[in-house]
């Protein structure tokens, strides 16, 4: 029987966007196609082994929380998920997840180290927050979620975004992209969308389950859908489409 095996990086820190949520979304949809499910987490000062997960997962923090976090990465953690990477598995990192995903993240005079496994810097720049329903088109399908987000991510030359926006203000307000998605196999997703965002967004919780399986999304067994696709309307409704 197949199994997901998930990481879930700083439980206990960074989880302030409904981040149990995405965890528990993934986990009941394994469930119910029969698919075995492990969640374990890593915390501070915990090294990882690079080829014991499928998925590693990087919720969102408090300034505070998010600096020790960012240390941690860029120290005793980097080498293991870089190794994890190159072999396949994916890391999916969400708002202050997902701006350690790259070169640095300067804010308040500081700048917090990142994992450097993506092209991108962030600043928190004077200026209002980024705050709001938002949904961004990717692959032909809508993503929607809630955005709360002081900083400011710019994508490096080499850096995808994951989508294009459609509604709300995505990494910068002005480029017109939100998130990223890199790495060595496309496999490193980042995004500011959160609320949480696998339970109003299905169909991108399976696009995850499969690619950190090896598998077509389209292979996985269909689920009765009714109400993840009720709770996937009314976002897209709140966001404005």
């Amino acid at each position: 029987m197949a199994e997901l095996r998930v990481c879930a990086l700083y439980p206990d820190l960074m989880n302030i966007y409904a981040d149990r949520g995405n965890l528990q979304l993934l986990q009941r949809r394994c469930e119910w196609r029969g698919i075995g499910f492990t969640l374990r987490g890593s915390g501070l000062g915990e090294p990882l082994d690079p080829d014991a997960h499928d998925l590693y997962y990087i919720g969102g923090g408090q300034d505070r929380d998010q600096a020790l976090c960012a240390e941690d990465l860029a120290t005793v953690k980097r080498d293991a998920l870089h190794a994890a990477a190159v072999r396949g598995a994916v890391i999916f990192a969400v708002c202050g997840g997902y701006q350690l995903l790259g070169h640095g993240y300067e804010v308040g005079g500081e700048r917090l180290p990142g994992v450097g496994l993506v092209d991108l810097e962030t600043v928190r720049e004077d200026g209002p927050r980024l705050i709001g329903n938002v949904a961004i088109e990717l692959d032909g399908r809508v993503l929607a979620g809630f955005e709360n987000h002081g900083g400011r991510t710019r994508l490096g030359t080499s850096a995808t975004p994951l989508g294009r926006v459609l509604k709300g203000h995505g990494n910068d307000g002005r480029s017109g992209f939100e998130g990223v998605r890199g790495g060595p196999r496309g496999n490193v997703v980042g995004t500011y969308l959160h609320g949480p965002l696998l339970p109003k967004n299905a169909w991108f919780a399976d696009w995850l389950t499969a690619s950190a399986l090896g598998q077509d999304p389209g292979g996985l067994t269909p689920l009765d859908d009714a109400l993840e696709d009720a709770a996937h309307a009314a976002a897209r409704r709140a966001a404005g489409l």
